[in-house]
């Protein structure tokens, strides 16, 4: 397995495999209240076949190249991720999202992993847009799309029906040539 560092700080970034379905449980387990209030991707990880299931199911996107899991460690332990929900190499479109145990919150993990995840879309594969979809009320999402120097392009407006809300979902996204000149 391989890791990629994200500072100096212990931080990296690894591929999260179905093999892994125990520790990726009881990561869930500590980041389910932050996680379970905005997306189902907590309540779909609840005992060991469940989250085995998840996992295998991010290495089936991987396989068929349409999606990608990856695990933020810290200090060796894992305390969030980032993946590819959606990976579309054809039309060069990708859908990035995230999560985050409390413990790990407010060190830049998220924002330094999905960067990680936009170059090498951008660079390695050649995608020319990146998407962030969030609830207008996860603000901890929101500002991650803004830190990435993504664009607002939209709210769809209760478009997200989630635990008996609907919630309006907002629309980020950076292309390929911004992302560049981002960067330098």
């Amino acid at each position: 397995m391989f890791t990629v560092s994200l500072g100096d700080d212990g931080a990296e970034l690894c591929p999260l495999e179905p093999w892994q379905a125990e520790e990726f449980l009881a990561h869930m387990d500590r980041a389910r209240d932050l996680v379970d209030p905005w997306i189902p991707f907590a309540g779909r990880a609840t005992d060991i076949p469940s989250a085995t299931a998840l996992l295998q199911s991010y290495a089936d996107k991987q396989a068929a190249d349409t999606g990608r899991i990856y695990g933020i460690r810290l200090d060796g332990t894992l305390v969030g991720g980032v993946l590819f929900r959606i990976f579309d190499a054809e039309t060069g479109n990708c859908e990035i999202g995230c999560w985050l145990e409390a413990a790990a919150e407010g060190r830049g993990l998220v924002t330094r992993a999905a960067t990680k995840l936009i170059d090498w879309a951008v660079d390695v594969r050649g995608v020319h847009r990146v998407e962030w979809m969030a609830s207008s009320a996860n603000t901890r999402s929101v500002a991650v799309a803004e830190r990435l120097g993504m664009t607002r392009e939209g709210v769809l407006r209760q478009a997200y029906p989630y635990r008996g809300v609907r919630h309006d979902e907002e629309i980020w996204a950076v292309l390929a040539p911004e992302w560049r000149s981002r960067r330098g």
